[in-house]
């Protein structure tokens, strides 16, 4: 029989989770636009997905892909029964996970790589999760992490995240001269993982801050705040449960940050919580997302006050209707600002059906306020088609960031006023980095406030040379630092430089 053909070793192997190829929108898109403008490297996908998740491709593999391995999250191979000192074995990987999970601890994580590696394709779960030994480490964590909390939600929190770091140790890794993971969490440990092992250099990119998004899902999470009393437990304190599986995930991103060679990242507001999961400042760097310049810059703008023309004054939130984007209080902001540019024209661009209760409220609130006339939702719309006889782009979201639409509208010389949300203030104002400072494309405005969002619209609409300096100002801003053809290179010149680099004594962080 022939031995299996390998596939090639790749320039990168980029470290996905939940996301590319087989979720369309957000961070996909700005993955597959990578892969296809650095068309001169081999990418290995390493896609960490939920075991019973749809793996359905939304989107074409450009010919550049060379691999895609799969991880599947938390779930390890069963392995065998038996292993000679397997109870030493068992508590060793054990006191070393708890290591990992509670400091990020890059020899912890370098300890259990070196204790399971050898036992690959054979330990799995009879011995890590299910044998006698497992049982005894998991009530030493207990009685030193989770002691007063539930026994019972206790262990299934400590299984789950162990069955996690497990996962990723134990899994498939591609051979590649560089490792880009594009979040911490599972996916950065993953990087850690690569750089501790082979050698080569990693890095990663963060959109948002991992660990903030999973802090907040954590803290609202449903299934982290069982009545104890239905559920054969020990009665006990749910939030020392929610603080194993917040401070899990912080350690991850100190692994990740530890391996990293560079930590970069959307927008400089995005440091000080990079810092404070352990990030060296020195590490840290923006790489924004950028737009296609020309195909904006190029739109013909509508004049409002055309003699014999009839175009209204326009407005536009672009989006999708769902309460993150926050449109209700869009509506309400809609209705203060009829009373002072009456004949405005408040347009909703975005697709209506992912929350389908959210937009009929939205549309109810409408009607109720009386906004017929002046609020339209288009559902799904071409952009294009739009930008000309847009006046101010609006974002009202409470939670983003980098808002591409901010930037798409300033290339198209269209000022925007958004929440002080994500990299908002920096797209409106500059980053620090700006010299000299060119200025204010818009406004930025507190979240939730309809009122303050009325006034800011109002200022702007009201005062055309104010509105023609701000729309001049942030296609002047987008073309000195949001051209993703400028942005590319970078991430070129980046590869280049890590790719060139000598292999690392294995172990070193």
């Amino acid at each position: 029989m022939p031995a299996p053909v390998e596939a090639p070793l790749a320039d990168v192997c980029l470290v996905v989770e939940g996301a590319y190829p087989y979720v369309q929108g957000g961070v996909s898109s700005w993955t597959q636009d990578l892969i296809k403008t650095q068309c001169h490297l081999r990418f290995h996908l390493l896609v960490i997905v939920a075991p019973d998740a749809e793996r359905a491709l939304r989107y074409k593999l450009p010919p550049n892909v060379c691999g895609l391995t799969h991880v599947l999250a938390a779930q390890m191979p069963v392995g065998v029964r038996h292993l000679p000192g397997a109870d030493k074995l068992v508590r060793a990987v054990h006191v070393a996970a708890a290591r990992v999970m509670a400091q990020g601890d890059a020899l912890a994580l370098q300890e259990l790589i070196h204790l399971l590696e050898p036992h690959r394709g054979r330990i799995g779960s009879r011995l890590l999760l299910d044998s006698k030994a497992a049982w005894e480490a998991f009530h030493d964590v207990y009685s030193t992490s989770c002691e007063g909390a539930s026994y019972l939600n206790a262990f299934w929190g400590w299984r789950t995240l162990v069955s996690g770091l497990f996962s990723a140790i134990l899994s498939d890794l591609p051979k590649a001269r560089v490792y880009h993971c594009i979040s911490t969490g599972y996916a950065g440990l993953l990087a850690a993982r690569a750089a501790l092992e082979t050698g080569r250099p990693a890095f990663v990119t963060e959109h948002g801050v991992y660990t903030n998004e999973r802090r907040l899902e954590i803290l609202s999470a449903p299934w982290l705040a069982v009545d104890d009393s239905r559920s054969l437990s020990i009665s006990g304190d749910v939030n020392k449960v929610k603080e194993l599986w917040i401070n899990t995930f912080v350690s991850y991103s100190k692994a990740c940050y530890k391996a990293c060679a560079h930590i970069i990242t959307l927008f400089e507001g995005n440091h000080p919580l990079q810092i404070e999961d352990g990030a060296l400042p020195e590490r840290l760097s923006v790489i924004p997302n950028g737009i296609d310049l020309p195909r904006y810059a190029g739109i013909v703008r509508v004049p409002r006050k055309e003699e014999g023309g009839t175009r209204r004054t326009a407005i536009a939130l672009v989006g999708r209707v769902v309460p993150i984007k926050d449109v209700k209080t869009y509506v309400r902001a809609c209705a203060i600002l009829v009373r002072k540019v009456p004949d405005v024209l408040c347009y909703v661009l975005g697709p209506m059906d992912e929350d389908p209760p959210y937009a009929a409220a939205c549309l109810a609130l409408v009607q109720q306020l009386g906004l017929q006339k002046h609020v339209e939702f288009t559902g799904m719309a071409n952009l294009m088609d739009y930008f000309g006889r847009i006046d101010v782009m609006v974002l009202t979201s409470i939670s983003e960031a980098q808002p591409l639409v901010i930037l798409e509208g300033g290339a198209a010389r269209v000022p925007s006023v958004a929440t002080d949300v994500g990299a908002c203030r920096e797209l409106i104002f500059g980053r620090s980095e700006e010299v000299p400072n060119l200025g204010a494309g818009g406004r930025v405005t507190e979240i939730g406030n309809p009122a303050d969002i009325a006034d800011a619209l109002a200022e702007l609409l009201l005062d055309e040379p104010l509105r023609q300096r701000c729309g001049a100002v942030m296609q002047a801003r987008v073309r000195s630092s949001y051209d993703k053809v400028d942005l590319h290179v970078r991430y070129a010149r980046l590869y280049q430089e890590l790719i060139a680099k000598p292999d690392a004594a294995a172990g070193g962080l």
